[in-house]
């Protein structure tokens, strides 16, 4: 059989190749100028107080000592600042937004939600500020469980939405006769399976600056994936046209996901740059970022599902429920997506899934690497673990037997293209020699009794692309400089991730030019064409296609003037490393920049093309295969190899590549075995919002990994054949793990994270 996706043979001189990201020289030396690290003339610092209450309405606030007090310019409260309600998430291409913020209002739904703000001449003067605010409170009943804000009856934290505390109608996705799949089975496991509150932790806080010119024109310096969202809600809630909005942003720190919000400490920023007419900065502390920003859902599933005696899957029954916190935010598209994309990865004719998102008081969860898609594989590939094991078969055989392959329809609803798990599975299971650690002496060693080994394998798919949840478009301008250098022009965010990088490897290598001669120019809305965000693993997918288009028609008008120049036909010339010449005869030679300048009066060029590109989806896909320790005295689990296999197309940049899936790896290891933002179930109160009291694993606690990336399915909407690799990572991970611990102790666990305590007590009760 064919397991490859034909993908274009060529020579690249510049794809495939880790070439000098432009960002490194100056990020290394500290020189790279972040928001946190703008400075203007008389700028202000603002500050928010929040609310030490999970539910209430807000009686009285009393500004008057505040304003009073030296340094203090500006204070803001509902009373006083536009009352629009605004979506939650700046995606308003997607029908599944919720409409249900205000940029402060009477009623607090979350403990640290802000109420108030103060701009100062510093940022103690505004810390001080704050507790001079006086509120009263009316206490309203609260609710911090789903299966509580479920409930008839239950205290409404929003009047908006389809009623109850639900963000959004129940997602139900029904495909086949699942009670008639359930009666062909042999037998069915049944099991329910949770996930935690992960939080991104990304190394920058949230930062923005606003600043009005005498024509009312708003310069917004912020840290954002989501830089043209935030223009257009910004100008929507402000009532200004596009014109009179301009977001900058440079260089970030992180996302995960979690800054495609505009957030509330951004409406503050650029309304108290407008009370006082000076430049205002907003910065989150840490434990604002926790308080304030945006977490992973946690989420209840319910799991069903039905297999023949030979491991055939034939019925799957499915019901996630989602905390959305006391906001929608990504709430409904994390649903659609989490919910939808359980129809796929382990083929089944058979499937009823139901997906629901419910409010509570607690902080807002948002978009994260994975997006609901974590939650529900997590659960998928572990019941599939377990199933092996009824069946006493080797769970990679399993897996093997009911993955998706070319033709079985996607969670898109679109063919899945290419064998690209199937491969994935193979090639890991060889390369380290699954077989033989499966049947290995199990006999602890003698010096270190107390250690268990095992191997625990996961897989995933995911999507390059929003589609069909939000109509993306990809836009890239490229222009050749009459010194034959090239200029592109891209929306694009840089997270970090090198982008940028890919996306100049992508005009060069089409165009026909060196990489150094291509420059970037990005981050400034009144400059780059417009650009849905940073987000769902694809920008080179969707933006290099975009640039790929751009080049190519930059190309043809370059050699159609050297074709002129040299008195041929545009057939007869090709280009490549930044020199044109005659196919006929090679050593004909004319530089880009000569066919660019005048010359026997034929003006200097200007060429200029644009791209635009709107894709609907690609699926890269992964097999993990993982070795942890588990210390049955202590239940410290050690990650000690992990053997990554990933299939994600073309290869841009081989060593950004790695480092996403190495990235990825280690936060799927903190999700699985030590993080979680804890919220206490009688007050709403943060308990660890803090990287002190918030444990990430730290670059000692890292694994040994073998990155394998395969182009095994290249999908023809990428440039050739690339698709996206950002959040496969941290999806295939944590299952790899939760059935390696399995392995190595024998018992099952269905959540996230297992901590030592969780192993300490299941091994007393295995014991006992």
């Amino acid at each position: 059989m064919n397991m490859t996706t034909p993908i274009e043979k060529r020579d690249f001189k510049i794809i495939g190749k880790s070439v000098k990201r432009d960002d490194v020289l100056e990020k290394v030396t500290g020189e790279a100028e972040y928001t946190g690290d703008i400075k203007l003339s008389g700028m202000l610092h603002g500050k928010i107080k929040r609310a030490a209450i999970a539910h209430a309405r807000i009686k009285s606030i009393d500004v008057s000592k505040a304003l009073a007090y030296p340094g203090v310019k500006a204070v803001l409260t509902h009373e006083n600042v536009p009352r629009v309600l605004h979506y939650g998430s700046p995606h308003p291409r997607s029908a599944s937004c919720t409409k249900d913020q205000y940029i402060l209002d009477d009623k607090v739904r979350f403990w640290g939600e802000g109420v108030a703000a103060v701009a100062a001449i510093s940022e103690e003067i505004a810390d001080e500020a704050l507790d001079l605010i006086e509120v009263e409170y009316e206490p309203l009943p609260a609710v911090f469980e789903p299966e509580d804000a479920a409930q008839p009856g239950a205290p409404l934290i929003h009047d908006v939405g389809p009623g109850g505390n639900l963000v959004l109608d129940p997602v139900r996705v029904k495909r086949g006769d699942v009670d008639a799949g359930f009666a062909e089975a042999d037998f069915v496991l049944e099991g329910t399976f949770s996930g935690g509150r992960p939080h991104p932790a990304y190394m920058e806080p949230n930062v923005c600056i606003a600043d009005w010119d005498g024509s009312n024109k708003l310069t917004f310096w912020t840290s954002t994936q989501t830089s043209f969202m935030v223009r257009g809600i910004l100008a929507e809630v402000l009532g200004l046209p596009l014109t009179k909005v301009r977001v900058l942003v440079d260089h970030m720190g992180g996302g995960f996901g979690a800054k495609q919000d505009l957030f509330q400490h951004e409406f503050l920023c650029a309304l108290l740059a407008k009370e006082t007419r000076r430049p205002v900065k907003m910065e989150f502390t840490r434990h604002e970022t926790f308080v304030a920003g945006r977490s992973r859902h946690p989420c209840k599933i319910w799991l069903k599902q039905g297999f023949k005696n030979d491991g055939t899957l034939v019925a799957r029954d499915m019901k996630l429920v989602y905390d959305s916190g006391a906001y929608g935010s990504h709430g409904p598209g994390v649903t659609i997506v989490g919910t939808t994309a359980a129809t796929s990865l382990y083929r089944c004719e058979n499937v009823r899934l139901e997906g629901r998102c419910v409010y509570t008081n607690t902080p807002i969860n948002g978009a994260f690497r994975g997006y609901g898609v974590v939650q529900s594989y997590y659960a998928l590939d572990i019941q599939m673990d377990e199933a092996a094991e009824r069946l006493g078969m080797d769970p990679a055989e399993l897996k093997l037997k009911n993955v998706v392959r070319e033709g079985d329809i996607a969670p898109s609803g679109h063919p899945i293209l290419g064998h690209g798990l199937e491969i994935c599975i193979q090639h890991g299971v060889e390369k380290i020699g699954w077989k033989a650690l499966r049947n290995r002496d199990r006999t602890p060693d003698p010096k270190r009794p107390h250690i268990r080994k095992g191997w625990g394998i996961g897989c995933e798919m995911h999507g390059s692309s929003a589609y069909p949840g939000i109509k993306e478009q990809g836009n890239a301008t490229v222009k050749v400089n009459e010194d034959g250098t090239v200029t592109l022009l891209t929306g694009a965010a840089g997270l970090g991730t090198g982008a940028h990088t890919a996306l100049a490897q992508i005009v060069a290598e089409e165009l026909g030019v060196r990489f150094e001669d291509v420059g970037t120019i990005h981050g400034d809305t009144d400059v780059v064409p417009w650009d849905i965000g940073a987000f769902a693993s694809h920008t080179t997918y969707l933006v290099g296609t975009a640039a790929k288009m751009a080049a190519g028609k930059v190309r043809t008008a370059v050699l159609e003037r050297a074709a002129m120049k040299l008195q041929v036909s545009p057939a007869e010339v090709d280009m490549t490393e930044g020199k044109v010449f005659l196919i006929a005869d090679p050593g004909r030679v004319m530089s880009v920049a000569e066919a660019m300048g005048p010359s026997r009066g034929i003006p200097a060029a200007n060429i200029v093309a644009n791209g635009t590109y709107e894709p609907t989806k690609s699926y890269s896909f992964a097999a993990h295969f993982t070795e942890v320790d588990v210390d049955t005295e202590t239940g410290i689990v050690e990650v000690k190899r992990v053997v990554p296999v990933h299939d994600v197309g073309r290869v841009i940049h081989p060593i950004a590549a790695e480092g996403q899936i190495e990235g990825g790896i280690q936060q799927g290891i903190g999700h699985t075995l030590t993080e979680d933002y804890v919220i206490d179930k009688k007050t709403g109160r943060s308990l660890n919002a803090g990287l002190v009291d918030y444990k990430m694993p730290l670059s000692m606690d890292m694994p040994d990994i073998e990155t394998v990336i395969l182009e095994a399915a290249p999908d023809p909407g990428g440039p050739w054949g690339a698709k996206g690799v950002g959040e496969d990572p941290i999806i295939a991970i944590g299952p790899s793990i939760a059935n390696a611990i399995h392995d190595a102790i024998g018992v099952r666990f269905h959540h996230y994270p297992i901590t030592p305590e969780d192993i300490l007590k299941a091994l007393r009760e295995k014991g006992a």
